[in-house]
């Protein structure tokens, strides 16, 4: 009989990867899949009650706030600050830094990113949505608690991780050592280790993109669309084009079956659409680890320097041949425009 092993156990028996205080992140890890457990929940059920439909505000964004938004984001912030690991939270729902003020987490050392409900938009219409999170150690636990500590670069996340809410639910995570996965277990109400070690194919079949938008993109990535829709048989095109809609779900498919997510600039968005610190880092943290490439067209997605808490960039994230075709378009159709 196969032996099943939990998401808490799986932490405590891999604490050696850890480089920091093992206990602290083991609870913090442990106190975000709960707070994952209690979205699921209302997530499955959200045509049952009244919580779908929107909030009738308006986020940092200028995007509708979902009342399911509002939901993930406050059982976020209360697990974290239940747990005592945290000392502030990021939060796409929120235009500043959540600081948890709990006499648990006075002495806390992480800083969490945290996009509480991905792909929102989709709620309505039963899409798997997501959570993309993202642990960070406060460099400074002296001074006063500021936006500062949250401008690291993405090469010094501790750990990453997204939950999606599909046809079963999953948690994603690294902490640097590799990629897991976990599926919830609804009858024991348990993640359960279902793809451990998972790895990125390098190349794949599937671009993700919304080509609705094809007018406004950069020369470079119309060029890649061409690219990816021309026949050639020793590269096993065309490939085929599966765009969701939902980051975390796009994402988690390319992951397992080889592809590329595209979210570039356009005209309207000269910068990208999406966020730095608490989707894209999580993410290209993710796809590293698994042996794929995250790039914002340019450069590694890790090594952009942050300077805002809700800062955007375009994101290129997969199958490391994917990427790196997509950059060299990008790089040959930029220098014709210079």
């Amino acid at each position: 009989m196969k032996k099943v092993t939990t998401l808490g156990q799986f932490i405590i028996e891999r604490q050696a990867d850890f480089q920091y205080a093992k206990g602290e992140l083991s609870r913090l890890l442990r106190d975000i899949g709960i707070a994952a457990k209690i979205v699921n929940r209302e997530v499955n059920k959200a045509g049952l009650v009244d919580i779908l439909g929107e909030h009738g505000t308006v986020n940092s964004h200028g995007e509708k706030v979902k009342k399911l938004d509002v939901y993930a984001n406050e059982q976020f912030i209360s697990a974290l600050g239940a747990g005592g690991e945290t000392c502030a939270i990021a939060s796409e729902e929120n235009d500043e830094l959540v600081p948890v003020t709990t006499d648990v987490s006075r002495n806390a050392k992480y800083l969490v990113c945290v996009d509480p409900l991905d792909g929102s938009s989709n709620i309505d219409v039963n899409v798997s949505i997501g959570t993309i999170f993202s642990i960070y150690r406060r460099a400074n636990l002296d001074g006063a608690l500021s936006e500062k500590d949250f401008l690291q670069n993405g090469t010094a996340q501790v750990a990453s991780g997204y939950i999606i809410y599909g046809s079963s639910t999953m948690l994603v995570y690294t902490t640097g050592k590799g990629v897991n996965g976990f599926t919830l277990d609804p009858s024991i109400g348990e993640f359960c280790l279902s793809h451990p070690d998972m790895k990125c194919p390098g190349t794949g079949k599937i671009y993700s993109i919304n080509e609705g938008n094809y007018v406004h993109f950069p020369e470079g990535v119309k060029q890649y669309i061409k690219y990816c829709q021309e026949e050639d048989e020793s590269t096993k095109r065309p490939y085929s084009s599966r765009y969701i809609g939902s980051l975390v779900a796009d994402f988690h498919r390319n992951l397992l079956k080889g592809g590329i997510f595209i979210y570039p600039s356009t005209a309207k968005s000269p910068k990208g659409k999406l966020r730095l610190l608490y989707e894209c880092n999580p993410l290209a943290f993710i796809i590293e680890q698994a042996g794929g490439k995250a790039s914002d067209g340019k450069k590694r997605i890790l090594d952009i320097v942050p300077t805002a808490l809700h800062q955007r960039t375009p994101l290129f994230i997969g199958s490391v041949e994917m990427v790196t075709k997509a950059e060299e378009l990008m790089r040959a159709y930029s220098e014709q425009t210079v």
